[in-house]
């Protein structure tokens, strides 16, 4: 009888430390998030304009996506999504997402980036909590001006598109996103949260609390309002 206790303790704890490894790796994701787009922000002349961040309807930032490749590559990360009230203009708590796309050519390497990508219409957000979402056909995307007096294409703003940006090594990298898929994170969002939530309950329902390590993502945020 005191074995058996002893097991099922054990599967206990080790049940619990799973569950706090994978919280914390979530937790850590957003985190990084925020700490992407306070480094992108630091330097005025180098920045993502604020104008864009004032005009855009959500903003999804992938730290550390990979590209990798021979002969065939590939691009995969994991990431944000934050939308905007459009009432009150405060943000929503950070639902997560991944990005994975391919490419063929000769190619060999790899690399990571951080990928921000600012979404200017509310129809591409329906895309997005609708399953996977495809850049490029589900909506235009197209590499988006830096500097604090920069002003994106007035044909993408109509369109409602999306404008990407992509940082290797501190400097803006030009890479295309035509092609790559967006979809929901449905178990890392249920990690996250402690309960089964969809992007929809997140981002536009307000049916989660925002956890303390978006502090910093909204604290920049709210700054472009």
């Amino acid at each position: 009888m005191r074995k058996l206790c002893f097991f099922l303790l054990c599967v206990l704890l080790c049940g619990m430390s799973v569950r706090v490894r994978a919280e914390n790796k979530w937790t850590a994701l957003v985190e990084e998030s925020g700490r992407v787009l306070s480094e992108i922000q630091e330097i005025p002349e180098q920045s993502i304009p604020e104008s864009l961040l004032k005009d855009c309807e959500a903003i999804a930032i992938f730290p550390s996506t990979i590209s990798a490749g021979l002969g065939i590559g590939g691009k995969y990360g994991q990431g944000i999504i934050m939308v905007k009230n459009r009432k009150n203009k405060r943000w929503s708590a950070p639902a997560l997402f991944t990005i994975a796309g391919g490419s063929i050519g000769w190619q060999i390497g790899g690399q990571a980036t951080d990928v921000v990508l600012l979404i200017m219409n509310d129809r591409s957000i329906d895309g997005l909590l609708q399953g996977k979402f495809k850049l490029g056909a589900d909506a235009a995307v197209a590499a988006g001006p830096v500097g604090r007096n920069a002003e994106a294409s007035t044909d993408i703003q109509l369109k409602g598109g999306i404008l990407s940006y992509s940082r290797s090594r501190g400097l803006f990298a030009g890479i295309k996103f035509e092609g790559d898929v967006i979809s929901q994170h449905w178990e890392g969002n249920k990690t996250l949260y402690g309960k089964d939530v969809s992007a929809r309950d997140i981002l536009l329902e307000n049916k989660v609390k925002t956890p303390k390590s978006a502090q910093e993502l909204n604290t920049i945020l709210n700054k472009y309002r």
